[in-house]
């Protein structure tokens, strides 16, 4: 969900933004290598990072929880651990054949507590204060606008509830800041040409590059009417998780 309509697919892509309908078609493009390639890309640490944003998101048995641009589901599956037996999860996403393959993957693993529906991060088709919890994985980077995303995953949630983001940054101090670069600019797209996509693959390491640092994301949730924000620094400060909480103001 990125970017002006004006910007050329190739051109676009080199920058890290897209028009909102190439952003859906490249993951409905990239949706039967994408599990593979988190897997080869993260050394399967991302399942990991996930359970840590699941653990911050502070909801238990009985909870509702709503994952935006929830993709092939990992991080809501990992939530409704954590919900069982009487909660429920809602993960949300504006690519069908990602949804397709999340709905597959929950069957699988008999998780009922799980749906997977449709819908644009931007607005969301919620009421109020519905949730106890939203969550975001890896999809933040790709809202075109993300006040409002932020904004609406804080709308949906109840006051004193938690919105949690987990995104790549970008380390600063070699030697990490000089691995990251060369594994983003070089690596990654190394990896979508031999999956067959390096446009999606280029697409990545730009939208990690225009992203805010983890001080920067933390003014956006802070702006975006959330309370109480901190993050966490892992996988040697590649990957930031940050939390916020609803104020009992922010749905009066």
């Amino acid at each position: 969900m990125a970017g002006s309509s004006e910007v050329s697919g190739s051109e676009a892509a080199g920058s890290g933004t897209l028009p909102e309908t190439e952003v859906r078609a490249m993951f409905d493009r990239i949706s039967g290598v994408y599990d593979r390639m988190n897997q080869v890309m993260t050394a399967g640490l991302h399942h990991r990072w996930r359970s840590r944003a699941a653990d911050l998101a502070s909801v238990g048995p009985g909870d509702r929880v709503l994952d935006v641009a929830t993709g092939t589901g990992d991080l809501a599956l990992e939530l409704a651990d954590r919900v069982t037996p009487d909660g429920s999860v809602i993960g949300s996403d504006f690519s069908e054949r990602m949804l397709d393959l999340a709905r597959v993957k929950a069957e699988a693993d008999n998780r009922s507590l799980v749906r997977f529906e449709w819908a644009n991060a931007l607005q969301l088709p919620y009421p109020d204060s519905v949730f106890d919890a939203a969550t975001v994985g890896f999809g933040a980077r790709n809202f075109s606008d993300l006040e409002v995303g932020l904004r609406e995953m804080a709308r949906v949630v109840r006051p004193g509830g938690k919105v949690v983001v987990l995104e790549i940054t970008t380390p600063v101090k070699p030697p990490l800041s000089t691995f990251h670069q060369l594994w983003f600019d070089s690596i990654v797209p190394a990896l979508g040409r031999i999956a067959g996509d390096p446009d999606a693959y280029n697409y990545l390491p730009n939208s990690v590059k225009r992203f805010p640092d983890p001080q920067g994301l933390a003014e956006r949730m802070d702006a975006a009417g959330l309370e109480r924000i901190s993050w966490l620094l892992t996988a040697g400060g590649i990957i930031a998780i940050h939390v916020g909480s609803v104020p009992q103001s922010i749905s009066a």
